[in-house]
């Protein structure tokens, strides 16, 4: 891989939540993810396997930049130990610019809350395409408002 086409990001996001509360809604109640994030998920159709399951494919319906996207993804990786889950792009719009695109999610306990980190790492298909900056502020923004409502529903 040429180092000037591959790449490694990540951010972090205060949430309020605890590290598990966030790591279930992003790693293990998928199917709930629309309700908790509507403003950047549309929906998530199960396409093949079984939620929670290492191999699951899932069609992620996006809003991204004022547009419905879909995200074709693969659970590759959930570990409850370190509250982690790895998705494998392998089609829709990142297809398209990177030769390989991955997200992997983390929720680090904290004294209270937690920190939510995103890294993606990925391949572009060749230098033109930008590196994904965007998509890291997409995903720091679902983590938000992903916790916005686990809060409120846990006050209601």
């Amino acid at each position: 891989m040429s180092s000037s086409l591959s790449g490694k990001l990540s951010i972090e996001t205060e949430a309020k939540s605890s590290a598990p509360a966030l790591y279930e809604a992003l790693a293990k109640r998928l199917y709930e993810a629309p309700k908790l994030c509507p403003t950047y998920i549309q929906k998530v159709d199960l396409v093949e396997g079984n939620w929670e399951e290492v191999g699951a494919v899932m069609n992620w319906h996006l809003l991204y930049e004022g547009k419905t996207v879909i995200s074709k993804e693969i659970y590759e990786n959930i570990d409850d130990e370190k509250l982690s889950v790895t998705f494998k792009v392998i089609g829709g719009l990142l297809a398209e610019a990177y030769k390989s695109f991955k997200f992997v999610f983390q929720a680090i306990p904290k004294r209270e809350g937690c920190l939510g980190r995103w890294i993606v790492e990925y391949e572009k298909l060749n230098a033109e395409i930008p590196d994904p900056k965007q998509m890291l502020q997409f995903s720091a923004g679902l983590t938000k408002e992903i916790d916005d409502n686990l809060i409120m529903i846990k006050s209601n």
